[in-house]
């Protein structure tokens, strides 16, 4: 069967919800969200492409940072309405130059950082 973009279900912005994950350690890396057309430029290219909400434009993971996602697969959850990245991660995915976006943890009422910046 032949994918088509347009089958996702997507919000009233037209985005979906993304989630990275490493596809080796199976680290939960970071979530972003994609438009139809970003879903495909991914899986043309290989290289995983948000949809930046705050700039309205496409963003190539790691295009000037240099810690790009490749794509190993992508995959539709059950509803259609969520994605899960599997990717190849060079560097840290977050923008605090951090390996994981999910770097704060709530325990007992309190924040705790479990991972520090990377040098």
């Amino acid at each position: 069967m032949q994918f088509d973009p347009a089958t996702l279900v997507y919000n009233g912005d037209g985005l979906i919800p993304v989630i990275a994950q490493e596809a080796k350690t199976r680290e939960v890396l970071m979530l972003a969200w994609m438009n139809a057309e970003a879903v495909d430029r991914t899986l043309r290219s290989g290289r995983v492409t948000y949809w930046s909400r705050s700039r309205q434009a496409f963003w190539v993971k790691g295009e000037t940072s240099g810690h790009a996602q490749a794509l190993v697969e992508l995959r539709v959850d059950c509803d259609r309405d969520c994605l899960l990245a599997l990717v190849k991660q060079k560097g840290p995915a977050c923008h605090t130059n951090r390996r994981v976006c999910f770097y704060t943890a709530l325990r007992d009422g309190a924040e705790i950082e479990l991972v520090a910046p990377e040098v």
